[in-house]
């Protein structure tokens, strides 16, 4: 698997150059304990329906990409999307992407597209935009589990330091200090078109937080759904297929609407 260098970093990346100039990469950010590995065959799916390129990759401190060698900010995710981000998609020659988060990633993708940067559209899977208590009820839920179950064998086959990647991404989130971390100043600044999912059963947020994007940006779709918990891209594959599908495809010709406006498919 290709590597590149970004700040003194090694970190690991699949990429699909797209078929045509005009199409647009999908550039993929895991979630707080993810990697390329555990999108599975997620991406070139999405590629192939989109006829879009693709570009995965894993930060730093998770999959093979350099393992944590110390503890996380707070502003950590501030760091890779105004930092790290922007190094990658110069020096990998990507250009206004579509950006596909996942619950951290999500809120990387967020950050990018309100400090200055243009991707041609967000898609946004279990997003975060503040802590709630749900969240910190998850995420102290997932540490018990790290304690007494074979979770840390689980993320060890996807991991080179599951423990350290592990511990980096739940200290943080439970460290008192960010209770406070909130990105809403960044939305009003996004002008990119958005497609926002959540699952009603999500152990980490509520819909609190994909109606929050909806009501500060010019244009979001957002898409609830039922029988699906923090990953909606397993959960409900097949559906959330079709919704990113249909919203890269709408990019291009799609009207933008007044600013707070949102289009709701369920």
């Amino acid at each position: 698997m290709p590597t590149v260098i970004i700040q003194g970093r090694e970190l690991e990346y699949v990429s699909m150059p797209p078929p045509a100039a005009d199409r647009p990469t999908l550039v993929f950010l895991h979630e707080g304990l993810g990697s390329i590995g555990q999108w599975r065959d997620f991406p070139q799916r999405l590629a192939r329906l989109t006829d879009c390129g693709a570009l995965v990759y894993s930060r730093y401190g998770y999959g093979n990409s350099d393992v944590l060698a110390e503890a996380r900010s707070v502003e950590y995710m501030h760091v890779e999307a105004q930092q790290v981000l922007p190094q990658l998609l110069q020096k990998l020659h990507v250009r206004a992407p579509v950006l596909v988060g996942h619950s951290d990633g999500a809120s990387i993708a967020l950050i990018y597209a309100g400090s200055g940067h243009e991707p041609r559209g967000l898609i946004l899977e279990a997003p975060h935009v503040f802590v709630e208590d749900i969240s910190i009820r998850g995420i102290a839920a997932a540490k018990q589990v790290f304690e007494t179950t074979d979770l840390p064998q689980r993320l060890g086959r996807y991991h080179r330091d599951a423990s350290k990647t592990f511990w980096g991404w739940n200290d943080i989130w439970l460290a008192p200090e960010f209770r406070a971390w909130n990105i809403e100043e960044f939305l009003p600044r996004i002008g990119c078109p958005i497609l926002a999912i959540q699952g009603e059963d999500d152990e980490y947020g509520s819909m609190a937080q994909i109606e929050t994007i909806a009501k500060a940006v010019n244009r979001c779709e957002l898409l609830r759904l039922a029988n699906c918990r923090h990953a909606p891209h397993r959960d409900q594959a097949e559906v959330v297929l079709g919704a990113m599908s249909a919203f890269v495809a709408s990019i291009a010709q799609a009207p933008r609407t007044v600013a707070g406006q949102a289009h709701n498919r369920g």
